[in-house]
């Protein structure tokens, strides 16, 4: 095998990497959601349980990554390749690491009867995972049009994150023996808020592995 196909060959198994921990994360991310509207602590422990499978996989596409460095030498268009490679990685780590603190949510609630029906958090949740998916997308397809429409979406989730803080503190008065519950739900949305920021950074990413350039798309 030629210097160039070994190294296109290993930066299609580093992609490949880094889509199935994406796909773990998001599936994680997802369980930990069900778990907090069904109060199932059950299935939030089981989110807690699996970070270490996601840890793992990025030190491995971290190495990997290092590797390809190390071995093959990458001119500047390859090394960008790999930069960007590992920075992916490292926000979707922080979005697994994002599905644990909303299983830790759930469980410090545990059994107590919700203050009011969770629809609104999964609701805000469901953009911010469309947003998961359209930048990994973007990435793996390099499509930078996919990246800015994703982008797009944060303004959305910030805005729904700043409604549903102003409802949930509006309830501490009344729901005093709520207290903790309350707080621990805006926890979680301040987390989904989060997912959405991490998504513009991986679109961003997109950007800079297509142009080479470094653009804020929240600005």
């Amino acid at each position: 095998m030629s210097t160039r196909s070994n190294f296109d060959h290993n930066l299609i198994q580093l992609n490949a990497m880094l889509l199935t921990m994406a796909k773990k994360a998001e599936m994680a991310i997802k369980d930990a959601m069900l778990s907090l509207v069904n109060q199932d602590l059950d299935q939030a422990k089981a989110v807690l349980m699996g970070d270490n499978e996601i840890n793992q996989l990025e030190q491995e596409i971290n190495d990997k990554a290092l590797l390809l460095i190390a071995r093959e030498s990458p001119v500047a268009t390859d090394l960008r390749k790999i930069s960007a490679a590992l920075k992916v990685s490292s926000e979707i780590e922080r979005l697994a690491d994002i599905a644990v603190n909303i299983a830790k949510s759930t469980i410090h609630i545990g059994n107590e009867k919700h203050i009011k029906e969770i629809i609104d958090i999964p609701n805000m949740m469901g953009i911010a995972l469309e947003m998961v998916s359209e930048s990994i997308e973007a990435f793996t397809t390099e499509d930078v049009s996919l990246a800015q429409e994703c982008a797009k979406k944060d303004d959305q989730v910030d805005q729904m994150f700043g409604q549903l803080i102003q409802e949930l503190m509006g309830y501490i008065p009344q729901n005093l023996n709520s207290t903790n519950q309350i707080i621990q739900l805006a926890f979680v949305c301040r987390n989904v808020e989060r997912i959405a920021d991490h998504s513009t950074n991986i679109a961003e990413n997109v950007i800079y592995l297509v142009t080479g350039k470094r653009i804020n798309l929240n600005a």
